[in-house]
């Protein structure tokens, strides 16, 4: 199956997190839509990679996407190893994605920020005829970059209004990382997943606000943005 749109995340739950709500709408307007999970999160405090890939084949039913995957990559370990980029090209060219949702570039957690540059060049192998891998040579159109980890001001943002309270029941398909029994909470390592969920909603209603909606997804992308009629431009200047 060919897909429009593939969003790659480094763990189960980062994809519905950072861009969930754009996944879910562009579904609805007839997209075919996948997840591409780099890992099982088996280095994660809380869950057990069983109980995580049970928790996003329920997240991406709610998501409705059409494919999701999981490389099973080795979790708080990824590297732009060859074999890496090899394994995430072989999907870019097995679904031909036209455009690529990718995490921001920089960030706290060492994965995320190694997940954005190993799509990348996963991407651009991918559309080299010679490069040593199955499957004709294919290269996705659009690559973005889902700001909701980093503190950047986005390039773009998509409107999640109506999407929001069903990507809110996505993220908490994930019930071992954000309902867990009160002794599970207990640490004497920060997590960050005690405060990400509702975190992620401020971040939504703060987007939002800067386009003149209630929920929104911020995104980032590396190049100049076309437009051809500035007469009928959205999001009020004054």
């Amino acid at each position: 199956m060919k897909l429009d749109l593939l969003a790659i995340g480094p763990h189960p739950d980062d994809v519905e997190l950072t861009s969930g709500g754009t996944l879910l709408k562009m579904a609805e307007e007839g997209y075919r839509t996948g997840i591409l999970d780099l890992t099982q999160g088996e280095t994660g405090t809380r869950g057990t990679p069983e109980t995580r890939l049970r928790e996003a084949a329920r997240a991406a039913k709610i998501l409705r996407v059409k494919i999701r995957r999981n490389l099973g990559l080795p979790d708080a370990r990824l590297e732009t190893h060859e074999e890496y980029k090899k394994a995430v090209a072989a999907v870019i060219r097995e679904l031909q994605p036209r455009t690529v949702i990718l995490p921001y570039w920089d960030g706290r957690h060492p994965d995320h920020y190694t997940a954005s540059k190993l799509g990348y060049e996963a991407c651009f192998v991918a559309g080299l005829k010679n490069y040593p891998l199955e499957g004709a040579a294919f290269r996705p159109y659009k690559i973005l970059y889902a700001a909701a980890y980093a503190d950047v001001r986005p390039t773009f943002a998509v409107d999640i209004t109506s999407q929001f309270a069903t990507r809110r029941r996505a993220i908490l398909a994930y019930a071992s990382q954000f309902r867990p029994p009160a002794k599970e909470r207990r640490s004497k390592v920060f997590l960050p997943l005690d405060e990400l969920e509702e975190r992620m909603n401020h971040q939504a209603l703060h987007y939002g606000r800067m386009i003149g909606v209630r929920h929104a997804e911020g995104f980032v992308v590396k190049e100049v943005m076309r437009v051809d009629d500035v007469v009928d431009l959205p999001v009020r200047s004054i």
